[in-house]
């Protein structure tokens, strides 16, 4: 369960969130949307605690993975390596890895299908690879909660999948609660149940998928208009911003 009751946040001297309360059950997935630098990260920050709360409350009753943008490490560490790390805890302060350590990283990769990676250098990984030895490193700590930032940032579309794919499969079949933030609105719209519109300090829209990702709403988050496609041979939809005014240049 994660619980925000009248939340304030700051990014150094400046109110970026404010007023923000909202629930997310067990089992569930969140997709937060948002403009740059209405405070997605900064929330996401303040859910795995790495941020003091300037006013309200946030509690989360599970122990969390977190998965942040797309990085280079300063040092040469194997895959394998980097997903142990995420056995912080159970090793403790002063410990070593165990065989149970080890078996879990080499699950964790085998499940995801970066099994053949392990021994390859983190950072000659490509951003699609990267981002699941993250989410293998977060899988590792046993958490019952799993937040992401961005997580399909600077990938393409084959990759945008296997990720979508993989939230999707984690709530099923661990039942795991799910928190990601996304500039694309499909991303929620595929996989999402509940979606948060941060539109700026106490400004902000939450309830289920079905109700949050409309084009009204979308639009006015965006400030330009967004249309909603639906493709009749199969009943899918999206969503396709409307960047560019055939007549009048850029659309306002």
């Amino acid at each position: 369960m994660i619980e925000v009751t009248d939340l304030a946040l700051r990014r150094g001297p400046n109110l970026v969130v404010d007023q923000l309360s909202f629930g997310i059950a067990d089992g569930r997935i969140l997709g937060i949307l948002g403009p740059n630098g209405v405070g997605k990260t900064t929330l996401l920050n303040a859910l795995i605690g790495t941020l003091r709360p300037a006013g309200g409350a946030v509690r989360v009753a599970a122990r969390i993975g977190y998965v942040p943008q797309l990085f280079d490490l300063a040092f040469d560490y194997t895959v394998s390596d980097v997903v142990l790390m995420g056995r912080a805890r159970q090793i403790g302060l002063f410990g070593s890895p165990g065989r149970a350590d080890f078996e879990e990283v080499a699950r964790e990769l085998e499940r995801l299908g970066i099994a053949d990676l392990a021994d390859r250098k983190f950072n000659s990984l490509s951003g699609g690879q990267r981002q699941l030895a993250i989410i293998a490193q977060a899988l590792v700590s046993e958490c019952s909660v799993l937040i992401l930032d961005e997580p399909c940032a600077a990938l393409d579309y084959r990759n945008q999948a296997v990720v979508l794919r993989l939230l999707a499969q984690l709530r099923a079949e661990r039942g795991l609660t799910i928190v990601f933030s996304t500039h694309a609105p499909q991303h929620a719209l595929d996989v999402a149940d509940d979606v948060l519109l941060l539109r700026g300090p106490g400004r902000y829209d939450f309830g289920p998928a079905s109700d949050m990702l409309t084009a009204p709403r979308l639009s006015e988050l965006y400030g330009l208009p967004v249309l909603d496609a639906q493709f009749t041979d199969n009943g899918a939809r999206t969503f396709v911003p409307r960047f560019l005014d055939p007549t009048n240049g850029p659309a306002s």
